[in-house]
């Protein structure tokens, strides 16, 4: 029997295969991921990453899963809305950056919950979380629908799922992007990372993770309801947010 295939970028791979490659972009990524991620966004990612939690409605006392959390920027962020009588689960599915988001927030005095896991299939009980949010990590997972659905199930009703994710750029900027992301990313990987094709496969997963509309589309077949979404950098960036009833 045939087995099933997915995207790594450009390649077309054995869907149980795509969890370890990316797995090993991460593990050579982790110790220059901040830096790079200043350097690729002008640091814009950390505005869109505050948008996202400014927007999210998350109150003192909530419950929050931040999942591919990695270093731990949205978790931080979340943990200020939150206070001392809520709680945000920092998990990932790559132990190096897990480690890497432990050792910025230990520093800053933070300790919340660390959770290794599989986006996909969620150690975790039902109808936990006020909101679960993934930022820049849907695109690495093989199965989105399936991600999402967990993500879904794990929401008190009520709750919502926020993804903030690269997504598809107005039209007139496309061919500045293109290059941008299949040159000058590569190159700044290189120089700064010492890893050039983590960066090409970067660019490469941002034109084959879903645009706006299917994304939507994913997450009402998931059971969301009043799914919106908000774009960024003239949809470069795209916030979704949907709720469970």
């Amino acid at each position: 029997m045939t087995s099933k295939t997915t995207d790594f970028g450009y390649r077309q791979i054995p869907e149980d295969q795509k969890a370890r490659l990316v797995g090993g972009v991460f593990d050579s990524v982790a110790g220059r991921y901040d830096v790079m991620n200043d350097l690729m966004s002008l640091g814009m990612h950390r505005l869109w990453k505050r948008f996202a939690v400014s927007v999210s409605g998350v109150r003192p006392g909530d419950r929050v899963l931040d999942l591919a959390g990695g270093t731990g920027d949205m978790t931080r962020l979340f943990l200020a809305r939150v206070g001392p009588t809520g709680q945000v689960v920092l998990g990932d599915i790559n132990a190096q950056m897990l480690r890497r988001g432990r050792d910025r927030l230990c520093d800053e005095g933070l300790l919340p919950p660390l959770l290794q896991c599989d986006a996909e299939q969620l150690p975790l009980a039902s109808a936990q979380f006020d909101c679960v949010c993934i930022a820049f990590g849907l695109r690495n997972v093989t199965r989105k629908a399936r991600a999402i659905q967990e993500m879904t199930r794990v929401l008190r009703p009520g709750g919502q799922v926020l993804i903030l994710e690269f997504s598809r750029i107005q039209a007139p900027l496309a061919g500045a992007y293109d290059a941008y992301s299949f040159h000058v990313l590569p190159a700044l990987g290189r120089l700064v990372a010492g890893d050039a094709a983590s960066y090409r496969y970067l660019a490469e997963s941002i034109r084959r993770h879903p645009g706006q509309e299917e994304l939507k589309s994913l997450m009402e077949d998931a059971g969301l309801d009043r799914v919106r979404y908000h774009n960024l950098a003239a949809g470069a960036v795209a916030l979704h947010r949907g709720w469970r009833l």
